[in-house]
């Protein structure tokens, strides 16, 4: 009988601890020291009404917007409820063919050359609002001339929003609902709808 309430007090001790005291901490000091991060990153329209996240992708279709990573989420694309990757391996007939669909879209909207892979593979997550910056570089021909802006002017806005990170083995990449928003911003649009 000792040996049972010992453990029933271990057991309320170590629950009070890592199930409540903890997780209560961490949000209390992440709430303190990061409050944008720790209530989502959320990306503000007019009236404060939500938009979006900067931590998660959305789906832009039309020429005139940097096409983000595509997503894998169950439901809707980029669907947070549903966060998750498509889980098939490169030599599964499905991947195939969503890829090879992709990539077809891709050279409807009129993209040339050779296309990055994270341009028509999803991320572990299906959300990831992030792009190589190869992958958004060779998209400026198209949004330029749907945009009607010069490519080199467009080339500059992304290379201003490049993010370098201090990895060694990773290379510079762009968020690109971000990207696409300050376009909208900077030429035409109020930057919040995604299409």
């Amino acid at each position: 009988m000792t040996s049972l309430r010992s453990a029933a007090i271990l057991f309320t001790l170590l629950f009070a601890l890592t199930g409540l005291a903890y997780p209560v901490a961490v949000l209390l000091a992440a709430g303190t020291a990061f409050p944008f991060q720790a209530h989502g990153s959320l990306v503000l329209a007019a009236g404060d009404r939500v938009a979006g996240s900067q931590l998660i992708g959305e789906n832009w279709t039309l020429p005139r917007y940097f096409q983000g990573r595509p997503s894998a989420t169950s439901g809707a694309p980029y669907n947070s409820a549903g966060s998750g990757g498509s889980n098939l391996g490169p030599t599964n007939p499905a991947l195939v063919r969503v890829v090879e669909f992709r990539v077809q879209a891709l050279r409807d909207l009129g993209i040339e050359g050779p296309i990055p892979s994270d341009l028509v593979t999803a991320s572990g997550s299906g959300l990831d609002p992030h792009l190589s910056l190869e992958a958004a570089l060779l998209q400026v021909p198209v949004v330029s001339d749907a945009r009607g802006i010069p490519e080199d002017q467009l080339r500059e806005r992304v290379l201003a929003l490049a993010v370098y990170p201090a990895i060694p083995f990773s290379g510079p990449y762009v968020n690109v609902a971000a990207l696409n928003r300050e376009l909208d911003r900077w030429h035409g649009g109020d930057g919040y709808g995604s299409s």
